[in-house]
């Protein structure tokens, strides 16, 4: 079970669950020699929370490759825009403001964590206390939150491993909200194809122990490219690549096979909304 303090994952339920599907994965990679991510504090989460992660399956790179995306293009908006708000719309068990700060780039953001209360608990008890970190125990969809963001220096807003989950109205309201509220900011999510919504909705089996919970929202490559001309004040769209990994990983990021429409239609994708002024 857990080497400090025994903290009992089962108090998280439903989609709240899944940081701990994403954390498996993540502190997994990170625990490796050969691990594509260096994440210590996702490997003392991993090893003080008591929880049987084997109800999710082998662990994969996925999450800690999609971190890493993320991590790129916060550093990016942070290089220019030192004093930024950063917003972690629902943000689990990530650990991405740390990894943010060994990269040098959170000496003067604010950094915004908003999630459930369970989860904000379980981050109070098991992470630092850092003065840059503003907690904010509230659901992403309950728009409160916007109002006690401070956009003086910029906004970089993250959903990753978000949307999906939502309602396809909700997701694409929130993102027009934040659009519309955050002029000259950014926002970054990542989405799943419609394949895999449509197997979630019927019961996608992680393990014999374990169904994935419903995602309901979809969205491709090239349909998050479109924000651009659909959703008011989203400038730009971009498609980010997922950094290679190894093994199959390392295929998966290769520029050619994105080529081929079925494969690019059948992949997660990870998208980077600019806010026009």
């Amino acid at each position: 079970m857990s080497h400090l303090g025994g903290i009992d994952g089962t108090s998280l339920e439903g989609v709240s669950m899944t940081t701990l599907w994403t954390l498996h994965n993540r502190g997994s990679e990170a625990k490796r020699s050969d691990g594509v991510i260096r994440d210590p504090w996702a490997v003392t989460l991993l090893d003080s929370i008591g929880y049987d992660y084997r109800k999710f399956g082998k662990p994969n790179q996925s999450h800690a490759l999609r971190a890493r995306a993320f991590d790129a293009a916060a550093i990016d908006y942070l290089t220019a825009h030192p004093k930024a708000s950063v917003v972690a719309l629902a943000e689990g068990l990530q650990t991405s403001f740390w990894r943010l700060a060994r990269a040098g780039v959170a000496d003067e953001l604010t950094w915004y964590s908003i999630d459930l209360e369970p989860v904000m608990e379980l981050r109070r008890r098991l992470l630092p206390r850092n003065d840059r970190i503003i907690e904010l125990p509230q659901s992403a969809l309950d728009r409160s939150w916007m109002d006690k963001v401070s956009t003086e220096h910029g906004v970089f807003v993250t959903a990753e491993g978000l949307l999906m989950y939502l309602e396809p109205e909700d997701s694409l309201g929130l993102i027009a909200d934040c659009a519309a509220r955050f002029p000259g900011g950014q926002m970054m999510f990542d989405s799943i194809p419609h394949w895999l919504s449509r197997r979630t909705l019927t019961g996608l089996q992680l393990s014999d122990r374990y169904i994935a919970p419903p995602m309901p929202f979809a969205m491709t490559a090239d349909e998050a490219l479109a924000l651009a001309g659909r959703i008011d004040c989203v400038r730009r769209a971009r498609d980010i690549a997922l950094p290679p990994g190894r093994g199959v990983w390392k295929l998966a990021s290769l520029p050619a096979l994105d080529r081929i429409g079925a494969f690019r239609r059948a992949r997660p994708a990870i998208t980077l909304l600019e806010f026009g002024r």
